[in-house]
């Protein structure tokens, strides 16, 4: 018995990054780049190394471009906290597991540093294939939460639930992460939305500007904890941009979904140090009339355009910068 799990990036469409702190988002998840957990019954219990944990190199360059690639910590630290989690999981809620092993190896080719969820997706797949494995079922706002308490609390990655709401429901997804709420029954309210909703969409990233979510997460979340008003106003000003941008896009009313994006991130960049060549990706989609603002912490960019001869001009101007650009197709 082979079990192949999969999951997939998402892309903030609108509200980030107000989901760590009791705002509200939409975002959806795409199939052209996917993460995969494959477990096989073994003797003992078995972790391989996927590319991302390489140890062998050709040469100190080649070291360094893996570096600059995945960073200094590989994906199997990731499958560790989450076979840890769910093994906790299991305790917590006297789940009886079948006394058997496994051999587990993952892949992932989603771009890794630009703010499409990869470590997530692997986590995520990491969970699916181990649920199938031993015959457990955890609900989805639950198995959202678990998602993030690996990175959160076993790894003291700074996250919000958005990204594993989005993964483990799939598709296109409002949430709302009120705090009267959170606190009553322990997650938010997540509705899914028909996909078919969601206008002429693209996305485009750069990989050799990314900015690390941690480093942008914990600046606002310092800021944030101080109550800082300009930060608590912008959580404010994200939670209120999903609303409308709900009822835009149920709507059909791409325009105005457009301008709320686009007010999203100019808000973000309000509050936040971005890196010019990441501004001069959001610019750069914008001059042709497109809408823009990042998926997620930086490094990739969403955005609305209307018609094949507008996507052509968004490739004639972002791809001179290295920027690759795609239409992503919602799972």
């Amino acid at each position: 018995m082979i079990i192949r799990s999969k999951a997939y990036p998402r892309a903030g469409l609108i509200g980030n990054p107000s989901d760590g702190y009791h705002g509200r988002t939409i975002s959806f998840t795409f199939d052209n780049f996917f993460a995969e957990a494959v477990l096989y019954p073994s003797k003992e219990l078995e972790l391989l190394p996927g590319p991302r944990d390489r140890t062998v190199f050709q040469s100190l360059e080649g070291l360094s471009d893996s570096i600059e690639q995945y960073g200094y910590y590989g994906g199997l630290r990731l499958i560790e906290a989450a076979l840890k989690r769910f093994f906790d999981y299991t305790r917590e809620t006297d789940t009886a597991l079948e006394a058997k092993n496994f051999s587990l190896r993952y892949f992932s080719n989603i771009p890794p540093h630009v703010g499409m969820a990869g470590s997530s997706a692997i986590i995520t797949a990491c969970f699916r294939g181990l649920m199938q494995f031993y015959g457990v079922t955890i609900p989805n706002p639950l198995l959202a939460n678990l998602i993030l308490s690996v990175e959160k609390d076993e790894l003291g990655i700074s996250a919000g639930l958005q990204d594993r709401v989005a993964q483990v429901y799939k598709g296109l997804v409002y949430m709302d992460f009120d705090r009267a709420v959170m606190e009553k029954q322990g997650w938010g309210n997540y509705e899914p939305l028909p996909p078919e909703k969601l206008p002429e969409t693209y996305i485009a990233y750069r990989t050799d500007m990314a900015e690390s979510s941690d480093v942008i997460h914990n600046d606002i979340r310092g800021r944030y904890n101080r109550g800082e008003p300009e930060v608590l106003e912008a959580m404010k000003f994200w939670a209120d941009l999903t609303v409308r941008a709900r009822a835009a896009l149920l709507a059909g009313r791409t325009d105005e979904l457009a301008e709320l994006m686009n007010a999203n991130f100019d808000r973000r960049r309000q509050i936040c140090r971005i890196h010019p060549k990441n501004i001069a990706m959001v610019e750069a989609a914008r001059s042709v009339g497109a809408s823009s603002k990042f998926t997620g912490s930086g490094g990739a960019i969403v955005g609305t355009y209307r018609g094949e001869a507008m996507f052509e001009e968004l490739c004639h101007v972002l791809e001179p910068m290295g920027v690759q650009i795609f239409k992503p197709h919602v799972v």
